[in-house]
């Protein structure tokens, strides 16, 4: 014999009955209460026991129905309860993970009202939702399964339950389907576009690249046991506008090899052709990387600009801009290097008889990845500081390319300040065996940094505290693994304290130095710092990932506002990565590192936007579709900002074969037009 929760998972014709006739019942008290009643005058809902009673006659509303028997009340019963099993977990997941202010006893409206504002839709107090700075849909009238639009060449398909499920029946990717999925139905937008008539016969429902015909289906399959509705569609589609906001200008970073070891431009015919696709989908301009390892490689002082030269007057031919990269780093062993581009050579020489030059780690080994910053002011490098090898390096730039900077074609100045440009140590190798999420290691063990510990430590007071923390653990430790970084852990220790201080000082003082002199050799023209965007651990109290970088961010101290401060005393330009980071963000090790990309977003931002200096950002993960376009929008062109506070540029990484693909294209056309603030409507690539 089955038993009843059977019956409510297999009876899906009995649901639809008992659905329609429950709405009938709530409009007619009397009948409800007999109903209720049957079975013996008891509770009939309290009997183990089923009873099955003919159809009886009720003279309500002048009509006559059949009562529902008590078997059929205790499958309702438990199919609520089955129900509201799932709107409490939901609850709780919301107000865990996705910060709704929900009330203690908030019920599916609430939910429901509270993804919708996150949406940007307006939701009255009575219900009513309808997309912001649009008029109010038009009501939902009952009738067959089928949709209406305002043009009547076009048929519509029945729409699955499977697809209000978020179910994909037939896209390519999640990312296709999530852009499609009903927008016949729902569409969250607060901006409104036309297509004409013509334009809705020839294209899908949704006319923005989701559907090829207008002969394909919507979606295949049947409504199940969805009521069945009339939708009436206006002809004016809706979608999220960013029709006369501010204009973010987006620049395209070009490939890491488009300059090989010998300073020449690659493939210069296939790159003029990328470039014109990139002109044609109203890029500002491109982000050039020039390489150390390339333009000093063979001796102190002497400089090849040679294809360099050729490159950037490629870009001014074509009337774009430019964003150049002062890399002091290696290229190659990091996520996405596809090259590799090493130090100089006579830099190398110097590091096999010294490698003290380079940051090392505990176990004492070497990463020559970039200098480490004990020698910013010791003269090993030929008989200059690494802060003097830098400063020559932008100076020669500066005198080199003179007629770019006069003529504005060189836009802003990006300044590399350690490992992948980044301000940061070079906490996760990967080089060094690190994975994702580990904590990484502290970068402090080469004899130049060690001396400034100690020095420091006696400075202090307390000559023992010059060493380093001997119990946080590996590379891939977890913060709860180790001494150091758990709960209540060493960090938070007297001894602790003073390290960490100490070791982020030593990062500030190095960006410092250098954009101090970085701002002399482009006197007049915006120079950037870019900071790393780590994530992990972030929702830990001691943001152990973030400590070994050099970022004395523990949940009780906000690391990044001496960061910000050094900044605008240069007045230089923040460029903050991983604001797509969540779109990726959704696998299972991800929320067992704690990550929270969105959380440390938003306090970077926030200490800049506070501090009054700009901010502008990147990717740092290849997205090509809509999803992450819209992600990167919303921190790009925050919603409802009061303070109409937005990026002031975006860099996007990187150009490649994959974007050159047409509907690769015309979805990242789509999204700088939408950065650039203008109307968006299917723009055809030239």
């Amino acid at each position: 014999m089955v038993t009843e929760m059977q019956k409510m998972l297999c009876l899906s014709e009995d649901d639809d009955e008992e659905d329609d006739m429950g709405v009938k019942e709530e409009g007619n008290e009397e009948s409800r209460n007999n109903a209720m009643m049957m079975g013996g005058g008891g509770d009939g809902m309290g009997n183990s026991h089923f009873q099955h009673h003919p159809q009886e006659q009720s003279s309500s509303q002048g009509g006559s129905r059949r009562r529902r028997p008590l078997e059929e009340k205790e499958r309702t019963k438990l199919r609520e309860r089955h129900r509201r099993a799932i709107t409490a977990r939901l609850l709780a997941g919301l107000r865990r993970h996705g910060n709704y202010n929900l009330r203690v006893r908030a019920d599916i409206n609430d939910v429901i009202a509270a993804v919708a504002r996150e949406a940007g839709w307006t939701v009255l107090p009575d219900g009513t939702t309808f997309p912001a700075r649009s008029q109010a849909p038009r009501p939902l009238n009952g009738a067959p399964n089928t949709i209406t639009t305002s043009s009547p060449s076009v048929t519509m398909q029945p729409i699955p339950a499977s697809s209000l499920r978020g179910e994909s029946p037939s896209y390519p990717n999640s990312a296709d389907y999530n852009a499609c999925r009903l927008k016949g139905v729902y569409m969250s937008s607060d901006m409104p576009y036309d297509l004409s008539s013509n334009e809705m016969s020839h294209t899908s429902l949704v006319g923005d690249g989701c559907g090829q015909t207008g002969d394909l289906p919507l979606i295949d399959g049947s409504m199940g046991s969805i009521d069945k509705q009339i939708i009436e569609m206006p002809t004016r589609l809706q979608e999220r506008g960013f029709a006369g906001t501010s204009y973010i200008p987006v620049y395209v970073m070009l490939p890491l090899g488009v300059i090989n070891l010998k300073c020449e431009i690659v493939d210069p015919d296939g790159l003029v052709r990328q470039l014109r696709l990139l002109k044609s989908a109203d890029v500002d301009g491109v982000m050039v990387e020039c390489w150390w390892g390339i333009v000093e490689a063979h001796a102190p002082l002497d400089y090849n600009w040679n294809d360099y030269k050729k490159l950037f007057q490629i870009v001014r031919e074509l009337k774009l801009k430019l964003q150049v990269v002062m890399s002091f780093h290696e290229c190659g062993g990091n996520v996405g290097d596809d090259v590799c581009i090493p130090l100089p050579h006579w830099v190398v020489e110097v590091g096999r008889s010294n490698p003290d030059i380079f940051f090392t780690d505990r176990e004492g080994r070497r990463n020559p990845e970039c200098l480490t910053w004990g020698i910013d002011k010791q003269r090993v490098l030929k008989g200059r500081t690494a802060i003097e090898v830098y400063f020559d390096f932008m100076k020669s730039f500066r005198v080199e390319f003179h007629q770019f900077f006069e003529d504005g074609c060189i836009s802003m100045i990006q300044v590399g300040l350690g490992p992948c440009g980044h301000l940061r140590y070079p906490s996760y190798p990967i080089k060094h065996g690190w994975r994702y999420p580990g904590a990484g290691q502290f970068q402090c063990y080469d004899q130049y940094l060690l001396k400034n510990l100690a020095t420091a430590a006696e400075a202090r007071g307390h000559s023992f505290w010059g060493r380093a923390p001997d119990n946080a653990g590996s590379y891939n430790s977890r913060p709860f693994e180790t001494g150091f970084f758990c709960d209540g852990g060493d960090y938070d220790g007297y001894h602790g304290r003073f390290f960490l201080s100490w070791y982020s000082q030593v990062l500030v003082d190095h960006g410092d130095q250098v954009l101090s002199l970085a701002k002399l050799a482009f006197e007049g023209t915006p120079i950037a710092a870019k900071l790393p965007g780590i994530h992990w651990w972030y929702k830990t109290v001691s943001h152990a990932a973030e400590l070994t970088a050099g970022f004395h961010n523990p949940s009780n101290r906000d690391g990044y506002a001496p960061i910000v401060a050094m900044l605008k005393k240069h007045g230089a330009i923040v460029n903050f990565t991983c604001v797509e980071v969540p779109v990726f963000s959704e696998h299972e090790e991800v929320s067992e590192a704690f990550a929270d990309s969105d959380g440390l977003v938003w306090q970077v931002m926030n200490a800049a936007w506070d501090a009054g200096i700009p901010v502008g950002s990147e990717n740092c993960l290849p997205c090509y579709d809509g999803e992450a376009y819209n992600k990167i929008l919303d921190i790009a062109k925050p919603f409802n900002n009061p303070d109409g506070q937005h990026l002031c540029t975006f860099n996007y990484i990187r150009l490649s074969l994959h974007l050159m693909e047409q509907n690769n294209l015309m979805e990242f056309d789509r999204f700088v037009k939408k950065m650039h603030g203008e109307t968006t409507l299917n723009h055809q690539i030239r």
